[in-house]
């Protein structure tokens, strides 16, 4: 690992600063379980890294039923899962979060930092895209929110500019009849790197028979998490059976753009698609009623 100056901000305009000034040698650290592995492995550099954990408004998390949820960029995962109350209201969040390395990691590691990673198959982002996320960025020109399907532009790479930094992912308030599930495969208990992931989110109606609403996201299926935005469309008026699921999973699939690599062919991850949707809806459908 390569020396570089190290930097605690206080407030998210000495953030800024800090990060303006030296421009894309200036990298954050919130828990560090990623930034740090690439540090020393030379996959990145730094001259400056920035410790966010220090400001108030990064490490804040405020839910009500009524306003929805304000997660700051460096809560780490366990304070999601291990709030009952949160992790009721937005389960697709939770299954994420509990699947993010080991617990060690998750004491660590952000929801934050999971997105601003952007890896294809990170396991946060489709949750996120599901539950219909927005992310708070601050920078030298002032804040701005992009909805989370926006964020990421390439593996490795999103909508951040120079001196600018992730300060919050807010999501909508639980809707009544609603239900979500976030699920992955990967081949063996050892290799917790997603082959596909699927996030799913539905609304029902008041007899719990019809889908009023539903979104649908993909992991590693393509070079971002993707919204699969006709599978979810179709989603709207449909009766809650596993025939519907099915076909949500077939449309879904058409969405997906895999790589074969290590991990698996391109066909197999495509196939995948449409069991994990299936079943991720039928899940999410039973946590709504």
């Amino acid at each position: 690992m390569k020396d570089f100056d190290y930097a605690a901000a206080t407030t998210v305009d000495e953030a800024v600063s800090l990060l303006a000034a030296r421009g894309d040698r200036a990298k954050l650290l919130a828990g560090g379980t990623d930034i740090l592995v690439q540090l020393r492995e030379n996959l990145r550099e730094a001259d400056l890294v920035v410790d966010v954990k220090r400001i108030p408004e990064l490490t804040e998390l405020r839910f009500t039923p009524t306003s929805g949820l304000r997660l700051g960029a460096g809560v780490p995962c366990y304070q999601v899962y291990e709030n009952v109350e949160l992790a009721a209201a937005y389960p697709a969040l939770a299954d994420a979060a509990r699947i993010i390395g080991g617990w060690q990691i998750q004491s660590r590691a952000s929801i934050g930092g999971n997105l601003c990673n952007s890896s294809p198959a990170a396991d946060s982002i489709p949750a996120l895209i599901a539950l219909g996320a927005k992310a708070h960025v601050a920078g030298p020109d002032g804040r701005r929110v992009v909805p989370v399907e926006q964020f990421c532009t390439a593996p490795g790479r999103n909508v951040l500019q120079r001196g600018e930094l992730l300060t919050a992912l807010e999501l909508p308030p639980p809707a009544r009849h609603g239900g979500s599930r976030y699920q992955r495969f990967i081949p063996r208990n050892e290799m917790d790197i997603a082959v596909v992931g699927t996030g799913v989110w539905v609304r029902l109606s008041d007899d719990g028979r019809t889908i009023a609403e539903g979104r649908i996201a993909l992991g590693a299926v393509g070079p971002t998490p993707i919204l699969a935005a006709e599978a979810g469309e179709f989603l709207q008026g449909r009766p809650a059976t596993d025939d519907t699921f099915r076909r949500a999973g077939e449309l879904a699939r058409k969405s997906a753009r895999p790589i074969s690599d290590m991990r698996g062919p391109a066909e197999h991850r495509v196939h995948l698609v449409g069991v994990l949707v299936a079943r991720s809806l039928a899940e999410a459908v039973a946590r709504a009623t």
